[in-house]
């Protein structure tokens, strides 16, 4: 592993790089940043060179703690596959990162080879996901609350009553209302890519999740029917499938990525 970091505008911006062959962001969502593919990526580095970017608002990013804006991650991203020297890269992303890197291959189309949003969002018309978002900031001074709530969302139903009540404990002390994930959260209630869609030109595969009870599977559809030419697929799994589908997820990632 390597770990590089960049100055862009009033940020800097760390990532990480794992493996080699051809180039693989994984781009991260609302939360701690790039650790949370950190499971995953042994399962591509035989293949890709793996890139593990933390954008502002991630808890390794340092900025001024300005307001985010899609822009401004979006030219991080852009920065970072730039830096690599790879060219061409394939680019997943979920939730908040599938949103950015939607945005990614709608701007910057001679950086994306193939897209993969999981769980993510248009924001367009979604007042369910808009106040479901702005729930988290209502909660910010209240820690445990605030945590409580984030593990009801970002897990399903099932995996919690799987998993037991120690489990689901440990689970609920890593959402912790940090500053940077607050301003997260206040993007998330301003996002929209749905202008964005008919841009996108890269295969694209688009992943829902049919028990997410944060950004309901109906948003990764309508991504599906605004990305001409997408293929898409479902997970049986709340909205964070990296844990509760991870081999499901992968073999669909890789699957998509290896085609000719």
């Amino acid at each position: 592993m390597t770990t590089q970091t960049l100055t862009i505008g009033t940020a800097t911006v760390p990532y990480r790089v794992f493996g080699s062959g051809p180039g693989l962001v994984f781009v991260h969502g609302t939360g701690r940043g790039s650790v949370t593919w950190d499971a995953l990526i042994d399962r591509f580095t035989d293949r890709h060179t793996v890139i593990l970017p933390d954008l502002s608002g991630s808890d390794l990013a340092v900025d001024d703690g300005s307001p985010l804006t899609l822009e401004l991650l979006t030219g991080q991203l852009a920065a970072v596959i730039e830096d690599t020297g790879l060219g061409a890269v394939d680019v997943v992303g979920h939730s908040l990162g599938a949103v950015v890197a939607v945005a990614l291959a709608a701007t910057r189309p001679e950086l994306v080879r193939r897209l993969v949003p999981l769980a993510g969002w248009t924001g367009k018309g979604d007042e369910y996901v808009r106040q479901t978002m702005e729930q988290f900031l209502a909660l910010a001074e209240l820690p445990e609350a605030f945590a409580r709530y984030a593990m009801l969302t970002a897990y399903s139903h099932r995996y919690l009553n799987v998993i037991g009540s120690e489990a689901v404990d440990e689970l609920a002390r890593g959402f912790v209302p940090t500053p940077g994930r607050l301003r997260q959260f206040e993007l998330n209630t301003r996002t929209d890519v749905e202008g964005l869609l008919p841009l996108v030109t890269a295969p694209t595969l688009v992943i829902g999740c049919t028990e997410d009870v944060l950004v309901p599977v109906a948003n990764s559809r309508r991504l599906h029917a605004g990305i001409a030419g997408s293929e898409y697929a479902e997970l049986r799994s709340g909205h964070v499938a990296r844990v509760e589908a991870a081999g499901e997820l992968v073999e669909l990632v890789e699957g998509f990525l290896v085609r000719p």
